[in-house]
């Protein structure tokens, strides 16, 4: 078999599992439906226990199918160790739950999925308060900073206006100062951009998107880069101080995000996640194609007021897309002209699903303004430019010509 050091990215997804031994020889990695463990020696129960030895004593802390995700995950992100969660949401909760003590500090990006938003507000009525700054300037991150500042938070391609966060640069003030630089990779997945090498300590991937990518299994990931220098941060409990300081901060994520939060991946969702991540860079790369066939045909349109789409020279963050991403990404928006109904256009569609996903192999569109930004209010969604006639468009994997000539035919 090829060796390990000189495989490539799909290459060793796809044989990750063959890595260890996998049961009667099986392909992939299979379902563990077991709840508990048994053991024959009390003191390898005790070790598993206490966290000096590898294995599993109990389900909510994961199972042997999740751990081979958790292990492709990781190589994707280049990390040293991935807890695997129930949801996208979960892992995020996990972090800031289990991270961080009342009157800690965030600086996050305002440009954010709606969900994260909401538990952003939830953190601060119990004492943590956050500061949203426009993350496609440094500078705007750095003025938010306060010495009670422990973690940066950004998302890379912002949902649904596709700001994209000044991601470098970040990275270098928050080594700076000795902050845990936290990066959600979901709209631009492992292969096209790394946070790792902007600085990353902590990648977050919501597995239900890009990386399953077929619609069929939730799930999330929190992935230690390695890049962190845990023995600076004060919120690691004594309990999780081990003999290896990188692993620190993730064996408190685990712990304590699913012994005691319980936001557990399930071995078949697991299942599910780890078959569809093998074609995640075919799928990525037919999907970034399609959006940037899309981008040009909208923008070219009358009846298209803007296009928001880093691929776009236009794009106000072209240049930093274009710089650290392989590629631009599978999601766009664009406002219509005011004089057409945004209802009547996305029914006339006859390809593209109206759905609230995004990520799937389907191309999915829905009105953004009446849906995932509906709670935010008016106020807040002219804050952060959401028209109401926008419409976000999840890419697929379709044959690009069909895609267009169904926008072409709904906008007509």
């Amino acid at each position: 078999m090829t060796e390990k050091a000189s495989r490539g990215f799909t290459t060793a997804i796809l044989h990750g599992d063959r890595d260890a031994v996998i049961e009667h020889g099986a392909l992939h990695k299979p379902l563990h439906l077991s709840v508990a463990y048994g053991f024959e020696d009390a003191r390898d129960l005790a070790a598993v226990f206490q966290g000096r030895h590898a294995g599993f004593v109990y389900g909510r802390q994961g199972n042997p199918t999740s751990a081979a995700l958790e292990a492709k995950v990781t190589a994707m992100e280049e990390g040293v160790a991935t807890v695997c969660f129930s949801t996208g949401m979960a892992a995020i909760a996990a972090v800031f739950t289990t991270l961080l003590n009342a009157g800690d500090h965030v600086v996050s990006s305002h440009y954010l999925f709606g969900n994260t938003n909401s538990l952003f507000q939830t953190l601060e009525s119990h004492g943590t308060p956050v500061t949203f700054v426009d993350a496609t300037s440094a500078e705007a991150v750095e003025a938010a900073l306060t010495p009670q500042t422990r973690i940066v938070f950004v998302e890379t391609i912002a949902n649904p206006r596709t700001q994209v966060a000044d991601v470098a640069r970040i990275g270098e003030l928050c080594a700076a100062r000795g902050i845990l630089y936290v990066v959600d990779n979901t709209m631009t997945s492992p292969w096209l951009f790394k946070p790792k090498h902007v600085g990353a300590g902590l990648v977050i991937n919501a597995l239900t998107k890009y990386i399953g990518g077929h619609g069929n299994a939730l799930g999330g990931s929190v992935t230690d880069t390695g890049r962190f220098d845990w023995t600076r941060y004060d919120n690691i409990l004594p309990t999780y101080r081990g003999p290896n300081p990188s692993l620190w901060g993730i064996q408190q994520i685990r712990k304590k995000g699913l012994r005691d939060l319980g936001g557990t991946l399930s071995a078949e969702q697991a299942h599910h996640l780890a078959i569809g991540s093998e074609t995640l860079a075919l799928r990525m790369t037919r999907q970034c194609a399609n959006a940037r066939a899309l981008a040009d045909f909208l923008s070219a349109h009358p009846r298209v007021r803007n296009v928001y789409y880093p691929g776009l020279p236009s794009h106000a963050q072209h240049a930093i897309a274009r710089e650290h991403f392989r590629d631009f990404g599978a999601l766009l928006s664009f406002e219509l002209d005011a004089a057409m109904d945004v209802f009547d256009m996305l029914n006339r569609l006859k390809i593209v699903v109206l759905s609230s996903n995004l990520g799937d192999n389907r191309t999915l569109a829905l009105p953004v303004a009446h849906t995932i930004y509906w709670e935010m209010g008016e106020a807040r969604r002219q804050e952060m430019g959401i028209a109401a006639g926008l419409v976000r468009v999840s890419v697929g994997i379709e044959d690009g010509d069909d895609l267009i000539a169904d926008f072409e035919q709904a906008l007509s």
